[in-house]
């Protein structure tokens, strides 16, 4: 027998009049089944909402150092604690990179690859005429001529530093596409002139949109060259930070790199390195506990929260089997079988579970969305967390409605008649 597309994802006449008693149901019982769909909405709020946040922030992270390159790592300060010195610790340097070093180190490394020198200062006031950029994240970098390659960014508009401007140290910068956006919305800022720390610098050019506000991104950052930067606004004793993208990423690459910068610093084996090595892939793995963690802690809670709601969907079919007892002997009476009645009252409590998923999957889906947004992460559809909250409501509801289900399939007809 020839069966149509329709027809196989049709429900059967008798499932289709359980889900229409199961909606009558819930119509008659407004507070009490609104009240339990909303705490199920709530744990699935909970739910769906910290993993759609999770998950667009470790995207975002593990975007912007594939862009940058996972073999790529960067030397900075270390801050020592006041335990460390106690403990007798010889301090050779002062916590920060000093432009010496780090030159020093880019003239004698052979990692085969990009090393750039670079220092970034937040809190710079930053205007274009009668418009002030207030962005927190806003970061002024005093960057050298591979800064651009370093971080795997193009030229949108205008053009990069020359060598000439690299040299002599004009006030010229690049903005990155949000510093550039906020400032000048749709007008070109190529040759105008914007006011950084009070002076007036250049806009040479604009940067691509790189995305990912965490892990390096330059979308909120303004470049200028590095002997410039030094001369009008880096504050005296600034750290700075050597960025390295390799040609590749062997263990030896690492461990030369720190081997030369102590030499540089001056360390005797006995020494501890007073300086870090941050590589991408351990910053990424770091991350992504972190991040796994909050995965677990925001599905604890979710569940918790459904095992209460769990609950309390319990104790309404518990009653709705008490209120219809009469209801249920007049359906056993004209031929309604124990199964029938059986899977009626499941069906009720899986409608008022999925129900409840249905405003929890909305709702957690756009507070999750709305957080990873004010983080700099992009909008995402979690699909996979949505299917998970699905079933878990699907469990909930046949775990919640099985007892008052059985309950009333056990009811004797003539028994269900004599209710009053």
């Amino acid at each position: 027998m020839d069966m149509s597309v329709n027809d196989f994802f049709r429900l059967p006449p008798v499932w289709m009049e359980n889900v229409l008693v199961a909606v009558s149901s819930v119509k008659g019982n407004r507070l009490r089944s609104f009240l339990t769909i909303l705490i199920i909405a709530t744990g699935i709020t909970s739910l769906v909402g910290a993993l759609t946040a999770t998950d667009a922030v470790k995207g975002e992270v593990f975007s912007s150092f594939e862009k940058m390159g996972t073999a790529s790592f960067t030397i900075t300060n270390k801050r020592l604690s006041s335990s460390s010195l106690i403990g007798g610790e010889r301090v050779r340097n002062a916590n920060c990179i000093t432009f010496r070093q780090a030159l020093l180190f880019k003239d004698h490394s052979d990692c085969n690859g990009i090393v750039s020198i670079f220092a970034g200062v937040n809190g710079i006031p930053v205007k274009y005429g009668s418009r002030t950029l207030s962005n927190p994240m806003t970061l002024a970098v005093a960057a050298d001529e591979d800064y651009l390659n370093y971080k795997k960014v193009e030229i949108e508009r205008g053009r990069a530093f020359t060598d000439r401007e690299m040299a002599s140290g004009r006030p010229v910068c690049l903005l990155g596409y949000e510093v550039a956006k906020s400032l000048f919305g749709n007008e070109d800022p190529v040759g105008k002139e914007i006011s950084l720390a009070g002076a007036g610098y250049m806009v040479e050019g604009t940067l691509c949109k790189m995305g990912g506000a965490f892990g390096g991104s330059v979308d909120n950052e303004i470049v200028v060259p590095l002997p410039y930067a030094r001369e009008n606004f880096l504050p005296d004793g600034i750290s700075f930070t050597i960025g390295i993208s390799p040609a590749n990423g062997s263990e030896e690459i690492y461990d030369d790199a720190e081997l030369l910068f102590r030499a540089i610093r001056r360390l005797s084996p006995g020494d501890k390195s007073d300086f870090s090595v941050n590589r991408s892939d351990a910053i990424i793995e770091e991350l992504s506990e972190i991040t796994d963690v909050i995965t677990i802690a925001a599905a604890v809670i979710g569940l918790v929260t459904l095992l209460g709601a769990a609950t309390g969907l319990m104790n309404i079919m518990l009653v709705s089997v008490k209120e219809r007892t009469r209801e249920i002997g007049i359906r056993k009476a004209v031929g309604a079988s124990s199964r029938y009645i059986k899977i009626q009252f499941l069906d009720e409590a899986v409608v008022i579970s999925q129900l409840g998923c249905l405003l929890g999957v909305v709702a957690g889906v756009a507070v999750g969305n709305l957080v990873a947004l004010l983080m700099g992460a992009s909008f995402i559809v979690p699909w996979l967390w949505i299917l998970f909250a699905v079933a878990v409501c699907f469990v909930v509801g046949v775990a919640s409605g099985y007892i008052p289900a059985v309950r009333a399939a056990a009811l004797d007809p003539i028994v269900a008649l004599r209710d009053e």
